[in-house]
């Protein structure tokens, strides 16, 4: 009985070994990385088909390298919800699309809350933080110890962290001049989640003094340069669900401290506030005016085209995943900031008289 073909997991070496040539000729064939004779090459395929080989194991050839072939997305929000997100989905589109023909594999790594465990063995050879801005540094210590290059997706300068972001303070400044030139002079905003825990609630001085999720921070700074007051609601998340309760607090307000415009920092929270408005009655954008940001279709939306900041999502997952190969060939790439655009629709108008 010929053992080479009984063997569990023939070897590149028994492949070798049948076509009578050298391992490393045989390696050559399948990895495509030096001339080999047509006949050579005709000889060890024969061997290979005769024993079942499919190809050199991925496993050990990434040990032989150092390398998994792996670049990890890591998110705090969990893959459910990841995956509903449109601007997620976009993101992830453009890491994609980064990566083009280079046989990369993209492994999306949900935060359950402890960034040690939940980072210490994932194969990965870089990786790209989205979201994670609330406890950034937990991550990113997680990470440098496996001394693997990092790239963070709108967090604050880190060392040894390649850093990719938009421009939150002045989109959303640019977006509370519109409304100002609306005559609105009473806007509330409802932000992204602010701290770790995700809490929501009303946003005291105390409180926003202590935010460490930066892009909820940057988008609320950038609001508080045009309306230094006003009332301020976080969310649990970037949701529907987050927008309709937030919404529902800010728009009970009685009338002479109820906001005529609100400012949500993403547009799933911008459509639940919305639905809130229209379950209590308030007419949109006559009672009150909402702008979001980020610039999704929104299906849902009740025939209303949301005034929004558009951030380029595909862009941005394009250049962290650019970042993350430069990073990968010893390179040192500056940090990169992106541009969003304010896009009048039909969800603000005049500050109501």
């Amino acid at each position: 009985m010929d053992t080479e073909a009984t063997t569990a997991r023939p070897t590149l070496a028994a492949v070798a070994s049948r076509a009578g040539v050298s391992v490393s000729t045989a390696s050559l064939v399948f990895s495509g990385a030096g001339p080999v004779a047509p006949a050579t090459r005709d000889r060890v395929l024969a061997a290979a088909a005769e024993l079942d080989y499919g190809g050199p194991d991925p496993t050990a050839r990434s040990l032989r390298r150092g390398r998994s072939g792996v670049i990890a997305v890591i998110t705090e929000d969990r893959l459910a919800e990841s995956f509903r997100d449109p601007m997620n989905l976009a993101f992830l589109d453009g890491v994609a699309d980064g990566f083009g023909d280079d046989g990369t594999g993209l492994l999306v790594v949900p935060l359950t809350g402890d960034p040690g465990a939940d980072l210490a063995s994932a194969p990965m050879d870089a990786a790209i933080l989205l979201g994670c801005s609330q406890d950034v540094e937990r991550s990113v210590e997680a990470l440098r110890r496996r001394r693997i290059p990092i790239v963070a997706v709108e967090a604050d300068p880190l060392e040894d962290v390649f850093i990719v972001t938009l421009d939150n303070r002045d989109a959303t400044r640019r977006g509370a001049e519109h409304l100002r030139d609306l005559g609105h002079s009473r806007v509330g905003v409802v932000t992204l989640p602010l701290d770790p825990a995700r809490t929501p609630g009303p946003i005291t001085p105390g409180r926003a003094a202590r935010i460490t999720g930066a892009t909820a921070r940057d988008r609320l700074l950038g609001l508080r340069d045009v309306f230094p007051d006003g009332p301020a609601w976080s969310a649990h998340g970037s949701s529907v669900a987050g927008g309709v309760e937030a919404g529902m607090h800010l728009l009970r307000l009685p009338a002479e401290e109820r906001p005529t415009a609100i400012v949500a920092q993403s547009d799933l929270l911008a459509l639940g506030v919305l639905r809130a408005a229209e379950e209590l009655g308030l007419d949109v954008p006559g009672d009150v005016s909402i702008l979001g940001f980020d610039g999704i279709r929104l299906d849902d939306a009740g025939g209303h085209v949301f005034t929004t900041l558009v951030q380029p999502a595909v862009e941005k997952g394009r250049v962290a995943a650019a970042t993350a190969f430069a990073a990968l060939a010893g390179e040192k790439p500056a940090p990169v900031e992106l541009r969003s655009e304010l896009r009048i629709g039909t969800t603000t108008g005049p500050a109501p008289s």
